[in-house]
């Protein structure tokens, strides 16, 4: 059983950066996959970006590409989610995921994903 931990976000000015953190005690995630969500009031959960930690491979929604960027550190467990040039409508509830067998398939469904965390909120102001 895996229980992310997100971190990292707050109240942040447009065109401002913040690096979100997600970590989990119980397992490393070295034979995981992590990804990244966020979801909007009145919105669906959408998918923003996802890391392979078996091949370090990333995968990202177009609409963040450029702007996001994932990452990992497998010394302290974290994959971090670095968002620059925010925009009002970053505003959000952002979720960390992960899942087991280090694979990128799939990663945009929410279903795809077996462990989720509590999320933190993210607020970009005009």
């Amino acid at each position: 059983q895996v229980q992310p931990v997100e971190s990292g976000g707050g109240l942040v000015q447009a065109g401002g950066s913040l690096r979100l953190a997600c970590t989990t005690s119980e397992v490393p995630f070295s034979s995981h996959a992590t990804a990244w969500f966020r979801q909007a009031p009145g919105k669906e959960r959408e998918f923003v970006a996802a890391i392979s930690w078996t091949s370090g491979l990333t995968y990202y929604a177009y609409s963040m590409k450029g702007r996001f960027v994932v990452s990992k550190d497998n010394a302290v467990n974290t994959a971090y989610l670095q968002m620059n040039s925010l925009k009002p409508e970053d505003t959000a509830v952002y979720y960390c995921a992960a899942r087991s067998g280090g694979g990128l398939n799939n990663v945009v469904f929410t279903s795809s994903w077996d462990f989720w965390g509590q999320g933190t909120q993210v607020t970009v102001s005009s």
